[in-house]
Order: structure tokens, then sequence, then C-alpha cells
């Protein structure tokens, strides 16, 4: 259940997490996957209206996915864009990858193994995720050029799609900012300079018990 509270600490961690990069033509959309299709939606129609020749979709099963999909997370996605359109023979699955990083190195690989050596790209992933994406990427192809997009929708519309519950969303921002916050330390991103406020607004998330996802 939203409470004005709450709602308002997710809405600063929510409009910093999100980029709103303009996305630019580029060689390939890597697509990361996650329980949210609609970020399906959004590679298809990024490639339908010209932006890159070839998709790759990453993603095995992960946190939201793992005990309630059957079929992993690339697969999903590649059958909603071939729905909406986009031609198999401009897809390529990675269906090994758990998490954000492997997200990134997987595909690369898989892409090397073909001698598909793309110059740019276009990141797709949940529009919360944006920053982390970028700063993944980042941490591992410091040079290639990168946009990064996700499904246009504000935080509100994306709640009242009821894709996760409110808690498990909180949670869920809040453990993003603490990844922003400490992965750089671990080598998984680079690092991201966090606003004062922002960084006030998830304490008082955690503070408040929503910190089911800081690991």
């Amino acid at each position: 259940m939203q409470d004005e509270k709450t709602f308002q600490l997710a809405q600063k961690l929510w409009d910093y997490l999100c980029l709103h990069q303009d996305i630019k033509v580029s060689d390939c959309i890597l697509v990361l996957g996650s329980h949210d299709t609609s970020v399906a939606e959004r590679a298809a129609d990024i490639f339908l209206e010209g932006f890159a020749p070839l998709v790759v979709f990453s993603g095995g099963f992960g946190y939201l996915t793992q005990d309630s999909w059957k079929v992993s997370e690339a697969e999903t996605f590649a059958e909603i864009a071939i729905k909406k359109g986009v031609p198999e023979s401009a897809i390529i699955l990675e269906r090994k990858s758990t998490n954000t990083g492997e997200n990134v190195i997987f595909s690369m690989q898989l892409l090397k193994e073909r001698h598909i050596s793309p110059s740019s790209f276009i990141l797709v992933h949940k529009p919360y995720m944006e920053r982390r994406t970028y700063a993944t990427f980042r941490n591992h192809f410091k040079e290639v050029p990168i946009t990064v997009t996700s499904p246009q929708i504000s935080m509100s519309d994306y709640l009242s799609r009821g894709t996760i519950s409110y808690e498990t969303f909180l949670d869920t921002l809040a453990g993003d900012l603490y990844r922003i916050k400490t992965y750089s330390s671990k080598g998984f991103q680079i690092p991201q300079e966090i606003p004062e406020d922002v960084w006030k607004a998830y304490t008082e998330l955690v503070a408040l018990g929503f910190d089911k996802r800081i690991n």
C-alpha cells in the first residue's frame, strides 16, 4: 500500500537512477533481462524504428524470475519482440547470465565468439536500472559508445501496472542505490556521484525497513 512519504522518497531515487538519455543510431541493441517484459517491448520498438540492425537479449533467471518463470528471460523477451515484428534473424540470445555484470560480460563474449564486433550499443533495461546499467557496462568497456534507454513511463504509471508489489519495488530501489554506492569499490561498476538529498532519501527508506535487497 502506497503512502505519500515513501512515494516521495522513492521518487527521489527513481529520478536519480533514470538517466533520460536520447538514444543514438547504433550497431547493436543490448537488452538486459528481468521480470519486466515491457523492456522487451521497448527494445522491439527502437529496433523497428531503425536504431540498430541487431538485438541481443541477455538473461537466464534472476532474483524475481528464478522461482516463477520456466523459460529464460532472454527467450521470453525474444518471443515478445518477434511478436512485435522483429525478425528472428536479427536476434541473438544469451541465456546464462543472472545479474547485470554477467549480462554485459556474457553478451560481449558471445558476440566475440560469433565474430560480431559492434562499435556502438543501445542498452535497454528497466527505468530505475538505467544508471546501474551504464555504470556496469562502462566499467568493462570504457571506450565503446553507448546510450541507455528504458520503457518511457513515469514512476506512478510504472507502479500502477502492478508488475511487482510496492514493498518489493521500494526494497529494489534501495538495493540498487546501495549498489551504486558500493559496487565501484568491488570492481563491478564505475563510481557514480550520489547527491546528498538522494542518499538521505535512501537512508530514510532503509530506516523504514526497506532493506531486503541490500547485499
